[in-house]
């Protein structure tokens, strides 16, 4: 999975070109990435006004990415229960976005580990976990600010993650980064222009949606570069890792408990969102940019392919 390290600076020794044409150089596509860092980037802390008392009458979430959207269940459920729903909600993302973030930066920091330390492509990998922590600070800044619980996953989740992050190979690792990346970001970039929607919350989707389209483009050079390069027992391993971790993330995507704190039948919920069509139409919506790419980089394959249409994501 990785290299002896050198005292070279990483640059490509050949071109390499998959199904989306030729490969551009790591060195630079970091050293773009870097420059783009050092103009938009944002401390959360200073940038955002959270002093601000909340707004009465405001969504936490727009309320067509709630889950119980246009269900019986909601068509039932007062205005303040539903904004209160939506409230809940934004916390156990918030919560999930902590911990998929914390994975990620022990992945980057298991990836650059062998590489060249002065290389572009390392300090860029740097650079993107210093994004993550800030990140993770913001959320947690915002689920207190909205005064809703964390909503940590489950414990057999929490230790799938434990096992992907020790074995997980290099292309599998940004698999799964794109894949809790990108249909984040898809809802938060509904999320941040929406006037219907709580201030504080829009400050953080804004914020996350400009620094995570750079994290996109890092992982996905990546793992066009990966999937073209790596032995073909890794590249099945990942088309089916990615698959599974599909299938858990989307399980994950919302805890059950929210709805208990907002005096519903969790059972009853859980039922509804998962007969739901919009809630399908949704989840499909948001992962199609990156199943659409997956699949061109060869990625939606086989077994790998079955389990990301039984996640649900893949339609």
């Amino acid at each position: 999975m990785t290299s002896a390290p050198t005292a070279m600076t990483e640059t490509d020794t050949e071109v390499l070109r998959d199904a989306l044409g030729l490969l551009k150089d790591r060195e630079q596509v970091a050293e773009r990435l870097l420059d783009s860092s050092a103009k938009h980037s944002f401390d959360p802390d200073t940038e955002l006004d959270w002093d601000a008392p909340l707004e009465d009458g405001k969504w936490f979430w727009p309320p067509e990415l709630v889950s119980l959207y246009d269900t019986p269940l909601w068509r039932r459920m007062s205005l303040e229960q539903q904004q209160d729903l939506s409230r809940h909600e934004a916390a156990s993302l918030a919560s999930l976005g902590i911990w998929f973030e914390i994975i990620l930066m022990q992945l980057l920091v298991r990836h650059i580990y062998d590489k060249p330390v002065t290389s572009a492509h390392v300090r860029y990998a740097l650079t993107e976990i210093a994004d993550e922590c800030r990140h993770s600070k913001m959320f947690a800044r915002m689920i207190q600010k909205g005064g809703a619980p964390a909503y940590p996953v489950s414990r057999l989740n929490h230790n799938l993650a434990r096992v992907l992050k020790t074995v997980s190979t290099t292309p599998g690792s940004f698999a799964c980064t794109l894949l809790g990346e990108e249909i984040l970001d898809w809802m938060q970039r509904l999320t941040f222009p929406d006037e219907r929607v709580q201030s504080i919350v829009r400050g953080v989707t804004r914020i996350h949606v400009v620094e995570e389209a750079r994290h996109v483009r890092y992982a996905r050079e990546e793992l066009r570069r990966q999937m073209v390069t790596a032995p073909r027992w890794e590249r099945e391993l990942t088309r089916i890792s990615s698959g599974e971790a599909a299938r858990v993330f989307s399980i994950a995507f919302v805890n059950p408990d929210v709805y208990a704190h907002v005096g519903l039948d969790k059972r009853e919920a859980v039922a509804q969102v998962k007969a739901s069509g919009h809630r399908r139409e949704v989840m499909q919506s948001g992962a199609r940019r990156l199943t659409d790419f997956l699949d061109e980089i060869g990625v939606l394959r086989g077994m790998g392919r079955r389990l990301w249409r039984s996640s649900g994501l893949l339609a």
